[in-house]
């Protein structure tokens, strides 16, 4: 059984940082894409960043770009989402999804991701 877990998670005032932690398997982490969403109450999944199972490659939605940065540690199967000058909009429950089927270019759809964490909260005051 897979599983992932999230930490990191917390209330900050808006232009403040948090980082958030997605603990996987290593097996899971070697050979799959792995991705952050996010999520408010009464609307979908939207996608923050993905990033490649080997780290060459990331992939930022548009209103995080220059903001948050994902990273990856794979001697401790680990992915990071570090998230800089954070805004009130940022609010949302944060998921790591991790997807084996696209190692190489991660997928920005949810449905497209097999495993998933329990989520963190993140809060941004203003």
């Amino acid at each position: 059984q897979v599983q992932l877990v999230e930490s990191g998670g917390g209330l900050v005032q808006a232009g403040g940082s948090l980082r958030l932690s997605c603990v996987g398997s290593r097996h899971t982490f070697d050979v799959a894409g792995v991705a952050w969403f996010r999520q408010t109450p009464g609307k979908e999944r939207q996608f923050v960043a993905a990033i490649s199972a080997r780290g060459g490659s990331t992939y930022y939605t548009d209103s995080v770009k220059g903001r948050f940065t994902i990273s990856k540690d794979r001697a401790k199967n680990t992915v990071y989402l570090q998230m800089d000058s954070l805004k009130p909009e940022d609010t949302a429950v944060y998921y790591c999804a991790a997807d084996r089927s696209r190692p190489v270019v991660p997928g920005r759809d949810e449905r497209q991701y097999e495993y998933w964490g329990q989520g963190t909260q993140v809060t941004v005051s203003s």
